[in-house]
């Protein structure tokens, strides 16, 4: 009998634990019929950018998160693309390995070198003496994570930033809605920038925002994403077409409606997810940063091979066995794929290339059922269960 029977048999299922797919991700605060009036008076109005729904967006987003100005843009990779441009950075930028690929992509369509960081072992973040330790006087700026919704340990990497006086850039694709010590993420650093894209916890079809506390950079940004014209048909800076439609403006308005009651779900699955495998040899969590607040955009767990008794891609393939998505976010870190292992020095990351190894990530979503959850986790229970008897 194989595993995947065994483990059938075991939580009493007669197919796959589940008939159909168990999606990863379900799209959050998608609206409903009233927004389609909404986009039939964006059609009437013939404004399809630059109008009223992105300033409404652009301003509800900066009272939410508290602080001065936001700009609206089409996507997260375009406003780190455009904040990176704004600041007029040349030499090298500190980044994690352990990220979506599009966070190192910014740094190199700049122009920039990327220079990777090891991670954090208990929360996967940037670790701020890892950080340090590739500072070189060509440093022109730290771009952390907040990876999966987990916010990085931004005092440090302010503190070890304003000591080189250079920029520090926050990628918040994963943490609209995240805090630190009672302060929403948004206002930290020199900008950070948010994502709206389908998996986020606020959906804007596809969409980005820029956060800064910085009156001239916001001021640059909004050029930047009109091609770098200011409305005077002169650009002072360079800039691309990354502007917001009047329709994603007004999809991710209605998401906003919500969010902190999604966030506190995410949150009681989360915790539903460690009790249930706590005791789970070679299981171990990420652990939310002290004082912080994570939106848990993703819930990803590490498989230790040894002490699990099967590999991380083993579970995986296992998991798909029966309808339960499951990815493995982000396996290959950034330093070994193909486009960037060209461009390093070799430098050993071994805690990104440990947790890179064994990172699963499982189904989360507000919408998905505590009996959901259980299933998945009984799964796993039993898979690791009945590797040691044999």
């Amino acid at each position: 009998m194989s595993i995947a029977d065994r483990v059938r048999t075991e939580i009493g299922a007669g197919g796959p634990a589940f008939p159909k797919l168990l999606p990863i991700v379900d799209p959050e605060g998608v609206p409903g019929e009233e927004f389609l009036e909404e986009v039939r008076g964006i059609l009437a109005s013939k404004q399809l950018t630059n109008g009223a729904y992105v300033r409404k967006f652009e301003e509800a987003t900066a009272e939410y998160l508290g602080v001065a100005h936001c700009v609206a843009v089409s996507s997260c990779t375009a406003g780190l693309l455009l904040v990176l441009k704004a600041l007029d950075l040349r030499g090298e930028v500190v980044l994690p390995s352990f990220t979506f690929h599009a966070t190192a992509h910014a740094v190199v369509w700049n122009g920039l070198t990327p220079v990777f960081a090891d991670c954090d072992a208990k929360t996967f973040c940037v670790a701020p003496e890892a950080a340090q330790a590739q500072v070189s006087s060509r440093t022109a700026a730290i771009l952390a994570v907040h990876l999966f919704g987990n916010p990085a340990a931004i005092e440090e990497l302010e503190e070890i930033a304003a000591e080189l006086r250079i920029p520090l850039v926050f990628d918040a694709a994963h943490a609209f809605g995240s805090s630190s010590h009672g302060r929403h993420v948004g206002g930290f650093g020199t900008a950070e920038v948010f994502s709206f894209s389908p998996t986020k916890l606020v959906v804007a079809g596809e969409g980005g925002l820029v956060a800064t506390r910085d009156a001239r950079l916001a001021e640059k940004l909004r050029a930047a994403r009109n091609y770098g014209d200011a409305g005077n048909y002169n650009p002072e800076v360079l800039g691309v077409n990354a502007r917001m439609s009047e329709i994603n403006a007004a999809m991710a308005l209605h998401g906003l409606a919500g969010l902190d009651a999604r966030i506190e779900r995410r949150n009681e699955i989360r915790l539903r997810y460690e009790k249930k495998l706590r005791d789970v040899a070679g299981i171990r969590f990420q652990e939310v940063s002290e004082g912080g607040r994570s939106t848990f955009k993703d819930f990803s767990v590490i498989v230790d091979e040894k002490e699990f008794g099967h590999s991380r891609d083993w579970l995986v393939e296992l998991l798909h066995r029966e309808n339960i998505g499951a990815r493995k976010y982000f396996s290959p870190p950034v330093h070994r794929q193909k486009l960037y292992s060209a461009m390093w020095d070799g430098r050993a990351l071994p805690v990104t290339d440990v947790v890179s190894d064994g990172v699963v990530s499982l189904p989360i979503y507000s919408s998905l059922t505590d009996d959901s959850v259980d299933r998945v986790c009984e799964v796993i229970r039993q898979a690791q269960r009945l590797d040691n008897d044999k």
